[in-house]
């Protein structure tokens, strides 16, 4: 299936959301420290993220070594500073998508390592600022998940 790399996530209920939907997709989730909350039993099921039990969930230092342990896949790195629709891609199994903490989005440095035409946004209004993470995370696996036919 695909990948999903929340690079320094700040809001749990957001991350509880994502974790569902990779249970509910068959998507693995990756977490690049730091968190902005801490990943226990306690703050999971207060934070909505009782769902990690069903999900795959794995936890790195940095995004080097999450890209190391996926062998590189495939980037692609979501962003309102994207060039590309999401709608225009054509995703393959074994995608990697890359999102940005909520309340500053994904660093230059990082987005500048992806190249062009693998750095996508959802359209929005011109008067909008963004969609929220959760949200724009569905919208992307599900699109994906559908050109592979659900299967």
């Amino acid at each position: 299936m695909f990948h999903i790399i929340l690079f320094e996530p700040e809001i749990p209920p957001n991350t509880g959301n994502i974790m569902r939907l990779c249970a509910n997709t068959g998507c693995s989730l990756h977490l690049i420290e730091p968190l902005g909350f801490v990943l226990d039993d306690k703050h999971l099921r207060r934070a909505g993220m009782d769902y990690r039990e069903f999900a795959d969930v794995r936890q790195y230092a940095n995004l080097d070594q999450c890209l190391d342990a996926l062998k590189h896949p495939r980037l692609f790195a979501f962003s309102t500073k994207g060039q590309c629709s999401y709608a225009e891609v054509a995703y393959q199994p074994g995608d990697t998508f890359i999102f940005g903490p909520e309340t500053r989005g994904l660093p230059e440095s990082v987005r500048n390592s992806i190249p062009p035409e693998q750095r996508i946004r959802l359209p929005m209004l011109p008067q909008s600022r963004s969609l929220n993470l959760s949200n724009t995370v569905a919208v992307a696996i599900y699109e994906a998940w559908r050109q592979q036919g659900f299967g």
